[in-house]
C-alpha cells in the first residue's frame, strides 16, 4: 500500500482501550508483531495481545516513572526512560517486573530510544545534547556523540547506519562503525514551521525514505539519500503525533 495523505485519512480505529488514567507517551511492538506495549504518564506499562485485541498484563513503575518504552528483540524484556528520580535508562524483565540493568550517563531528560534491528545495541538521545550508543549486555556506554541541540535518532533497516535529527533543523547520517569521525551526509529539511519540534525519526523498510514526526500536526517524508523533502502529511488535531517512537511504515 502506498502511503498517501488520502490513505492515512481513510484509517479508522476499530477498538478503544481505556486502561490508562493519563496520556500514553509511547508504544512498541515485539519483533513478531504479536504483542504491543504502552507506557503512560500514569506510570503504567500495559502489554496487549494483538491477535485477540485484549490487554494481557499491567506493570507499574511508580518509583521511576516510565517513558519511551521499547521492546528488545525478546518479548519478555524492554527498555525505558525514567521520568522521576534521575535520567537513567532501565532494562526491565517483563516476566517478573524486575530490572536487569541500568544505563547511567545522561544528565538531562532522555528524549529518544532506538533498538538496533539486528542485535542488542541501542541508541539514546537526551536534552544534555548527547547521543549515546549502548549494548544491553553491558552497563557501560560504548560511544557518545555531542550534538548542537535536542537530538532524535533512528537505525536504518540493516543496522549499519543511523540518522540523527539535530535541533529540529537537520538530519545527519552516520556509519555506526565509525560515527566518531562525524556524519558522512548532512541534510537540512526544506520546510520550516516556527515552534514545531521534531520528536522522532523512522526509516522506511527499504531504507530509502525517512519519516520525521513532530509535536504538531505535520509529519515530513524525506529522501534518505538526497535529503529532498518528498511529502508533508497532516493529521487531525485529535490524533497524537507526539509519540516519539511509533509512527511506523
Amino acid at each position: 500500500m502506498k502511503l498517501t495523505q488520502s490513505v492515512i485519512k481513510s484509517f479508522k480505529p476499530v477498538k478503544y482501550f481505556k486502561e490508562n488514567l493519563d496520556k500514553i507517551n509511547s508504544l512498541s511492538y515485539t519483533d513478531s508483531g504479536e504483542f504491543i506495549i504502552s507506557s503512560s504518564d500514569d506510570e503504567q506499562m500495559i502489554i496487549y495481545d494483538c491477535t485477540s485485541g485484549t490487554p494481557k498484563r499491567t506493570l507499574n513503575s511508580k518509583k521511576y516513572g516510565v517513558n519511551l518504552i521499547q521492546f528488545t528483540h525478546s518479548p519478555t524484556t524492554a527498555i525505558h526512560a525514567s521520568t522521576k528520580v534521575d535520567d537513567t535508562i532501565r532494562y526491565l524483565s517483563l516476566h517478573d517486573n524486575k530490572y536487569i540493568r541500568y544505563f547511567q550517563s545522561h544528565t538531562k531528560r532522555v528524549v529518544c530510544l532506538c533498538m538496533s534491528p539486528i542485535d542488542d545495541a541501542f541508541l539514546s538521545g537526551a536534552l544534555d545534547r548527547t547521543v549515546r550508543l549502548w549494548d544491553l549486555r553491558s552497563q557501560n556506554c560504548h560511544g557518545v556523540m555531542h550534538v548542537a541541540g535536542r537530538p532524535t535518532a533512528a537505525f536504518d533497516p540493516e543496522g549499519l547506519i543511523f540518522a540523527a535529527g539535530i535541533n529540529s533543523e537537520c538530519v545527519k547520517l552516520y556509519d555506526l562503525r565509525s560515527f566518531d569521525k562525524g556524519p558522512f551526509a548532512t541534510f537540512k529539511l526544506a520546510v520550516d514551521v516556527p515552534g514545531c519540534e521534531w520528536t522522532g525519526l523512522k526509516f522506511s523498510p527499504d531504507g530509502k525514505t525517512l519519516l520525521i514526526t513532530t509535536n504538531g500536526n505535520n509529519l515530513w517524508l524525506m529522501d534518505a539519500f538526497s535529503g529532498a523533502h518528498l511529502h508533508t502529511f497532516t493529521v487531525s488535531a485529535c490524533c497524537s503525533v507526539n509519540l516519539t517512537q511509533h509512527i511506523v511504515f
